[in-house]
């Protein structure tokens, strides 16, 4: 993409039904991880001594990850392929600052890599869901 094409879709991006859509969904998912699943239910599960198939371990993946994208969506997104690379290479950066947590010193965690790709997919069949028909 060159300079001349980066300031025409800066300049010419509008606020869409789509687009409200997608900052929607990015923005509850991002408050509910935040004022919700973080301070109540990780706590609650942690306390309580719960196997919940590690889904309070990876709230910040999962979570986070979904609101990601879907808010890289709302700003970055024109059409149905950019839209499908920005799904897949948002997911894939998630997972490559998983994969280099070493060097930040902390462990991989491999449940972190597994629900950032769920919730990659996810975000795929959602976005495949909400545009289905469309070409």
């Amino acid at each position: 993409m060159t300079w001349t094409e980066l300031k025409e879709n800066i300049t010419n991006w509008r606020f869409s039904k789509e687009r409200a859509i997608y900052f929607t969904i990015g923005l509850t998912t991002l408050l509910f991880l935040e004022f919700v699943a973080k301070p109540f239910y990780r706590p609650y599960i942690y306390s309580n001594d719960i196997f919940d198939f590690h889904i309070a371990d990876t709230l910040g993946n999962s979570l986070g990850t979904i609101a990601g994208i879907f808010i890289i969506l709302t700003f970055l997104g024109r059409d149905r392929n950019q839209y499908h690379f920005l799904i897949n290479t948002t997911t894939i950066s998630f997972i490559f600052y998983e994969i280099i947590q070493p060097l930040l010193g902390k462990p991989i965690d491999p449940w972190d890599i597994v629900a950032t790709i769920l919730a990659g997919g996810l975000c795929f069949l959602i976005y495949q869901l909400l545009n289905f028909g469309q070409k």
